[in-house]
């Protein structure tokens, strides 16, 4: 499934997903990542869907969305991988903005000193840039780059990108135990997003399980002295804590809606309940879904999530 949602996202609230990348292409393999370890490690851009298939199958999805009544605050690229690998995402860009709805892309800017990626972004309404971490030891133990990613070219086309970018910039930064959240990393960290000057540079932690069982929040006491060193850099920092709440929607088919939100968007147990009986459903879908092998049941901090199951 391209498209679905809408989800809510605790930065573009109501957003309704576009996944225009196979199952886990990606540039990164990062050790928190929601949906597990990269199986297709590239930074080759390549066609994944035509691009008119994909326009079209959004617009299908905004108009069961429209129908519904459910509000459409964002078209968000965040996919199943990096969204900047699909060398059609300018043109997609520009037609899905004729829509009349904004267009976001999430991705972790690995490929922004390609001129064709910066190229596309500058169509996009909304950009976050990831940026973990400016120390590379770090950032191959943390983000697991393609090989041949040069970290300094980099940064330095994220600089390059956010003088020329017209439209909102962001940036976010995943705090794990262990890895970037020493206090001195972090002042490194927020010395370089204040050259970018992002709109908010968001703060996260892992809430959803992660690829590498290992991985785990920083302490609260930690967190909060990085939001401190953050704010003292930059204009504006938020942390992205905790639950996005349960305002779900699965469009027309129930079923083939939670296979595309949970594709890329783990699901707590409670929004899935939620979702379900707002459909009119039981949770019997859910555990049938689990027996033929479509979804998996994890559990992480005390909580059962639901997630896709690929065959790879």
């Amino acid at each position: 499934m391209i498209s679905f949602g809408p989800v809510p996202s605790r930065r573009l609230g109501s957003s309704l997903g576009i996944n225009n990348i196979k199952p886990k292409t990606c540039s990164y393999s990062c050790v928190y990542c929601q949906l597990g370890r990269t199986t297709t490690l590239t930074s080759k851009r390549v066609e994944f869907y035509d691009p008119n298939y994909l326009v079209e199958d959004v617009k299908k999805r905004i108009k069961i969305t429209e129908n519904a009544g459910v509000r459409i605050d964002f078209l968000t690229f965040v996919s199943d991988g990096e969204p900047t690998l699909d060398i059609n995402l300018g043109k997609e860009i520009n037609d899905l903005r004729e829509t009349g709805y904004k267009v976001a892309v999430i991705t972790n800017s690995s490929l922004l000193w390609m001129d064709g990626v910066r190229t596309d972004l500058m169509e996009a309404d909304w950009v976050s840039l990831k940026i973990d971490t400016v120390a590379e030891s770090i950032w191959r133990k943390m983000d697991r780059p393609f090989p041949s990613i040069d970290m300094n070219r980099m940064l330095e086309s994220e600089i390059e990108f956010s003088r020329e970018f017209r439209g909102t910039l962001t940036t976010e930064t995943m705090l794990v135990k262990g890895l970037n959240d020493d206090p001195s990393d972090a002042h490194t960290t927020a010395r370089f997003i204040s050259r970018i000057d992002p709109e908010i540079a968001y703060i996260s932690t892992p809430t959803r399980p992660p690829a590498e069982t290992w991985v785990t929040p920083p302490d609260e006491s930690v967190v909060n002295e990085v939001y401190q060193i953050f704010s003292t850099a930059l204009r504006r920092v938020e942390y992205l804590t905790g639950f996005e709440g349960t305002d779900f929607s699965a469009g027309k088919d129930i079923r083939s809606g939670i296979l595309g939100i949970t594709a890329v968007h783990p699901m707590r147990e409670d929004s899935l309940r939620d979702l379900l009986v707002s459909y009119g459903a039981s949770w019997k879908l859910v555990e049938d879904l689990i027996h033929e092998g479509s979804l998996r049941e994890v559990e992480y901090g005390g909580r059962k999530y639901y997630l896709r199951r690929f065959s790879v």
